[in-house]
């Protein structure tokens, strides 16, 4: 394996296990997460400025421009009961040189962004099919990121590498960091690498450096079996669904996840996953108590 960071293979929903199974949120318990143990987010993957999909009856593909509304999944984390960072476009309003939405989910271009950010800002680059990449400003045009499991310092608009992004420094709910601690934090990890480094993907490292909570690092909490993590996932129609994790660096690994496969791709699977636990209910409870004890 060398100095690769291994990569497991995510469990489906359906083989995940739920106290809930309906999915949906009716005080009855949410469910578990997914662990993860070694993981590394493909952040690398080639830039797309639109995705391609096929057309049906044999047509050919045609483009459709990435759209947060659209591409992204608005969901909610929660430590116990404290928000702890939210994504959300209800309220928003769109400037003319906005897309997707305004305020602090507003996507810009990368020359468009070097006029709004200031040295200790997080900025979140944003694609379709692709997981999102984080970057920590530091001045003069350049961002410290981690890339392909090293921490790089390079020019804000080679690390977007065509991408659309935005200022992200709201979205977390914990109190930043000085701009120049922030920024100190960054350029001192400058050249770490491989198995030296202390963080899974893009958005760890960001976070850390502006927040510097070791919750974001690797091993950052202990795991003992309790759930403190909630992550809720807004369906729309005022539904959602809600996992849970035992550290916030399994909840984050999840979280993009749903950013990389899509809004649309999250509400299938989960649609998948809560018609079969129905169907599963709606047979046992066909059966009645006899048949049940029959079977046990």
């Amino acid at each position: 394996m060398g100095n690769q960071v291994e990569k497991l293979t995510h469990l489906n929903y359906k083989e995940v296990p739920t106290t809930d199974p309906t999915g949906m949120d009716r005080d009855e318990g949410p469910r578990i997460g997914v662990s993860y143990i070694f993981s590394n987010d493909d952040d690398d993957v080639e830039p797309q400025q639109d995705s391609v999909v096929s057309g049906l009856g044999g047509e050919q593909p045609v483009s459709q421009p990435y759209d947060p509304r659209l591409h992204e999944v608005e969901c909610s984390v929660y430590y116990r009961d404290e928000c702890i960072y939210q994504k959300s476009f209800s309220g928003d309003t769109v400037l003319p040189d906005e897309v997707g939405g305004g305020d602090h989910l507003a996507t810009y271009t990368p020359e468009n962004l070097l006029n709004r950010c200031k040295a200790g800002d997080l900025v979140e680059f944003v694609c379709q099919a692709q997981y999102p990449h984080w970057v920590v400003y530091v001045g003069d045009f350049q961002v410290v990121h981690l890339h392909r499991l090293e921490v790089v310092n390079s020019f804000l608009t080679d690390a977007s590498q065509g991408r659309r992004g935005r200022i992200a420094n709201q979205l977390y709910h914990y109190k930043a960091l000085s701009p120049a601690t922030v920024v100190r934090n960054a350029l001192d990890q400058v050249g770490c690498k491989d198995q030296d480094l202390s963080w899974r993907n893009s958005e760890c490292f960001a976070a850390w450096c502006r927040y510097g909570k070791r919750e974001f690092k690797i091993g950052g909490e202990l795991r003992i079996g309790k759930q403190p993590y909630r992550l809720q996932i807004h369906l729309g129609d005022k539904r959602s669904h809600t996992l849970e994790f035992q550290s916030l660096e399994d909840l984050i690994m999840e979280k993009r996840r749903n950013d990389q496969i899509g809004r649309t791709a999250v509400i299938q699977e989960l649609s998948s996953h809560l018609q079969a636990a129905d169907a599963e209910e709606d047979e046992t409870d066909n059966k009645g108590p006899g048949a049940r004890t029959a079977a046990e």
